[in-house]
């Protein structure tokens, strides 16, 4: 069909994402009444859970916090059963949810959002995809979460291999059978590392290329009864309260002292409750573990000693301890067994670091060193463009054509990690500038959710017909955001937080590092000041 003769829809808002954030923004915006128009490039909801498949695929939340508070009898119908959920169960969880509230009809699957264009003088964004349709929106919503856009390095040779190539965050949805297979896992993130144990028991032989050594936590992962699931429905209140005052989005604080206000025995026994926890939090055992060294060394050794006990050969060990950045700089991993599984005869590891790929053949990956490590399948477990990715693979056009990837050429450009100067009614949920990636997702969905809908109720009431980011608010923000790293050790590592996993990606650090409820307080004052630092604009 020619486009002059295609016709346009028009709604009030299109909502672009179906993961954990873009569902609530379409249920908390047709509860108002707005008409909502969604688009998914999945074909189901879910999000980053959608793709992201691969064998060992969990959460570093808690169940209980890694779900959404809005509706009371969804938290208390919805049982959990272990303590870190896995990816099937939160696709059980989220389609749950779908259903639930009906949340499907509003959205195409299996489509992308390829442009989105402003029109200056009506002011209202024409949405364009890849399977036709044009949709003219009042307002763009962005939801398209910042762990959604694969990264796959340039490897010379890649085209060559004759066997088997996989992407952990891409992962077929039938899964993967490794049985008897020489596997390659290059990457030891996230994925790498809750992937790499059950590979390791499928897989004839099973190597693991490492360019950089991340810390991770055993997540301590145990089931969950009936009477755990009971005392956790019935905490429900107070669990949230604490979750969202914290800086993470769960119920867990920080020691109330600084690391060395208190007794090598009470630092130590911090560091074993953290550790006995699991995962991600033992970064915020102490406040000060983040942005004083001597802390974060304390914190440090504590882990090494705790992971050597792990390894049976002290020389892999050595491989496996980071030397580059402070612990926490990077994601803490939360893993199963990750450590025990280098203890294994049939798994090996290559440090890149000494022996780097100089390519990939059609037998295998040839080292610097002249061997060439022979693979029936590769698994790349090289993580994401993230923060921006997703948004850039959009062709945005704000006031006078301004695309918005060249407006974040230098590194994103927020107002609060919502909205961009020369950019009205258009909103970026869950992303750069915005406590996102160092919190609970889904509290942080609630609350840009709620504050959306609360600022697109003020317009319609005041009569205003568009709300656009002043450009020295986003300047001031930009700073903030820095200047809030600066004072941090976050910094000094190589993260996908700064994009440094990106060749030619700008090193900014993306996230509002200040907290989930730090964050929540600036953002109800913007509010209630009237929308400071934002024009609204009138009919």
């Amino acid at each position: 069909m020619n486009e002059s003769n295609r016709s346009t829809e028009s709604v009030d808002v299109v909502v672009v994402g179906a993961g954990v954030t873009g569902l609530y923004a379409v249920h908390k915006l047709r509860g108002l009444g707005y008409r909502v128009r969604g688009f998914e490039r999945g074909d189901d909801v879910g999000g980053v859970w959608y793709w992201n498949r691969y064998p060992g695929a969990r959460c570093d939340v808690e169940s209980v916090d890694y779900s959404y508070s809005f509706d009371e009898d969804l938290q208390q119908e919805w049982d959990w059963s272990e303590k870190y959920a896995t990816q099937p169960e939160i696709m059980d969880y989220l389609r749950h949810v779908a259903d639930r509230f009906d949340l499907r009809r509003s959205y195409t699957f299996a489509t992308s959002v390829t442009s989105a264009e402003l029109d200056e003088e009506s002011l209202r964004w024409t949405v364009r995809t890849d399977r036709g349709q044009v949709v003219s929106a009042r307002f763009c919503v962005f939801a398209v979460g910042c762990l959604s856009s694969t990264h796959l390095p340039d490897i010379p040779g890649a085209g060559e291999f004759t066997g088997a190539t996989y992407h952990t965050g891409e992962w077929p949805h039938d899964g993967v059978d490794f049985t008897g297979l020489r596997v390659g896992v290059i990457g030891t993130g996230s994925s790498g590392i809750q992937s790499i144990p059950l590979i390791a028991e499928q897989a004839a032989r099973l190597t693991v290329f490492q360019r950089s050594a991340n810390y991770s936590i055993p997540a301590g992962n145990e089931p969950l009864d009936d009477a755990a699931r009971s005392r956790q429905k019935a905490g429900y209140p107070e669990r949230r309260r604490l979750s969202r005052l914290s800086g993470g989005g769960s119920p867990h604080m920080a020691h109330p002292s600084k690391a060395f206000e208190v007794s090598e025995d009470e630092r130590r026994a911090a560091f074993e409750k953290r550790w006995e926890l699991g995962g991600v939090l033992y970064a915020k055992t102490f406040p000060d573990q983040l942005s004083d060294l001597r802390a974060n060394e304390a914190a440090r050794a504590f882990w090494e000693e705790k992971v050597r006990a792990l390894i049976d050969d002290p020389e892999v060990a050595d491989l496996l301890v980071p030397t580059d950045h402070p612990i926490g700089t990077k994601r803490i991993v939360t893993d199963s067994d990750y450590y025990g599984t280098f203890n294994r005869d049939d798994v090996r590891l290559v440090s890149l670091r000494e022996n780097p790929i100089e390519r990939i053949e059609a037998a295998g990956i040839a080292l610097a060193d002249g061997t060439v490590v022979e693979l029936d399948a590769i698994v790349f477990a090289t993580g994401f463009d993230a923060m921006t990715g997703a948004v850039d693979r959009i062709d945005v056009r704000g006031r006078a054509g301004r695309r918005l990837k060249d407006v974040w050429e230098a590194g994103p450009r927020t107002y609060l990690g919502l909205a961009v100067d020369g950019f009205p009614n258009l909103f970026n949920l869950t992303g750069p500038g915005s406590p996102s990636v160092l919190a609970n997702v889904v509290l942080c969905a609630e609350q840009h959710g709620d504050w959306l809908a609360d600022c697109l109720r003020h317009l319609d009431t005041h009569g205003y017909r568009a709300i656009e980011a002043r450009e020295e608010a986003v300047e001031q923000w930009v700073t903030e955001c820095r200047d809030r790293a600066a004072a941090t050790l976050y910094p000094s590592a190589n993260s996908w937080y700064l994009g440094a996993n990106i060749p030619g990606k700008p090193r900014v650090f993306m996230p509002f590092i200040g907290g989930l409820g730090a964050y929540g307080e600036i953002i109800a004052e913007v509010a209630d000041t009237g929308y400071q630092g934002f024009d609204l604009i009138r009919g």
